[in-house]
């Protein structure tokens, strides 16, 4: 896991509809990266519906919101038209972004241990430092969990 205050690594990836995003393009801007197991799973889909609830409050404060996992460009697509998602989610088929952001770990499921992506969070500063890291992100609180932070930090 990458920490506060260094440079966030630079990205270029493919969201739902083909269109292509880089971190450089968010510059000036506060950036939510959140990295996430899979396309349409309970933990995963209460995550992306509790920002899509905030969407007008992220959007007020200009803050750009980006979903980041393995899953194909495909799949971004049905899950994002499925639970009307206004942000885009970036596809990593090849773990490039989620290597970078050391978000691939040891998981357990049942009394197994595996690797996995873990359900981390990145707050982006608009200078493109890392201004807080949720390592522990709770699917159904975390988006009113950044905005505070947010709020915070524009204080």
């Amino acid at each position: 896991m990458l920490k506060e205050g260094t440079k966030a690594p630079e990205f270029t990836a493919e969201d739902q509809y083909g269109d292509t995003h880089t971190l450089a393009q968010y510059a000036g801007k506060y950036v939510v990266l959140y990295f996430y197991p899979k396309d349409d799973t309970p933990g995963c889909t209460k995550e992306a519906c509790a920002i899509r609830d905030a969407w007008s409050d992220f959007a007020d404060h200009k803050i750009a919101v980006l979903g980041v996992s393995a899953d194909s460009v495909k799949s971004h697509e049905k899950f994002s038209k499925k639970f009307g998602l206004p942000f885009p989610l970036l596809s990593d088929p090849d773990k490039k972004i989620l290597n970078g952001y050391e978000v691939i770990g040891m998981k357990k499921m049942w009394g197994r241990e595996y690797e996995g992506i873990l359900r981390i969070t990145y707050l982006i500063a608009p200078d493109g430092t890392i201004a807080k890291v949720y390592p522990k992100v709770k699917p159904a609180d975390h988006a009113q969990e950044i905005l505070a932070d947010i709020a915070a930090l524009q204080s």
